[in-house]
């Protein structure tokens, strides 16, 4: 399935015009297990959260440097959520909204949504001056490089604006 969803994102990014770059690697988890498999492709490395405001109901998906430390109280705050209402969404809504699991939630899959999952950027990505923005492609076993451009576009074909949030401030 992982591998039928990332040709229907690659068919997808093709329609866009975009060519991104890809790198194969061993299936990883974490930001931990992935880093040695890609830091040597310059630009900025994501760690995406899939998060439930548990109020609202309603899903959000948070993509941050793969460095960055993410309280979930202070965004919450940040977001107007309400402090504590925040918390991590189970696979099975993952799997239902962005037709991924566990280790593979990535702003990529934002091509599957209909609407339902909000999207919050760290400002960074598009303020640090990177080459290139680097994501999960639907699988956890490679990651897919794309400029910031290039990802703006494809976020705006896919009815996605970013809230822009500055973790490091």
């Amino acid at each position: 399935m992982a591998g039928e969803l990332r040709d229907e994102l690659h068919r997808y990014l093709q329609e866009l015009g975009i060519q991104p770059v890809c790198v194969e690697h061993p299936e990883v988890f974490t930001v931990e297990e992935m880093m040695p498999h890609v830091q040597h492709l310059q630009g900025a490395h994501s760690k995406n959260l899939f998060l439930k405001d548990k109020k609202k109901k309603g899903y959000w998906l948070v993509t941050v440097l793969h460095d960055r430390q993410v309280n979930l109280s202070d965004l919450a705050k940040k977001l107007n959520v309400g402090s504590g209402n925040l918390r991590f969404a189970d696979e099975a809504a993952m799997l239902e909204k962005l037709r991924v699991g566990q280790g593979c939630a990535t702003p990529l899959s934002l091509f599957c949504d209909k609407g339902d999952v909000k999207f919050v950027l760290d400002a960074s990505f598009l303020e640090g001056g990177h080459e290139r923005l680097y994501f999960h492609p639907m699988t956890n076993t490679a990651t897919m490089g794309l400029t910031p451009d290039e990802f703006m576009a494809f976020l705006k074909k896919t009815g996605h604006e970013p809230i822009l949030i500055r973790f490091d401030a």
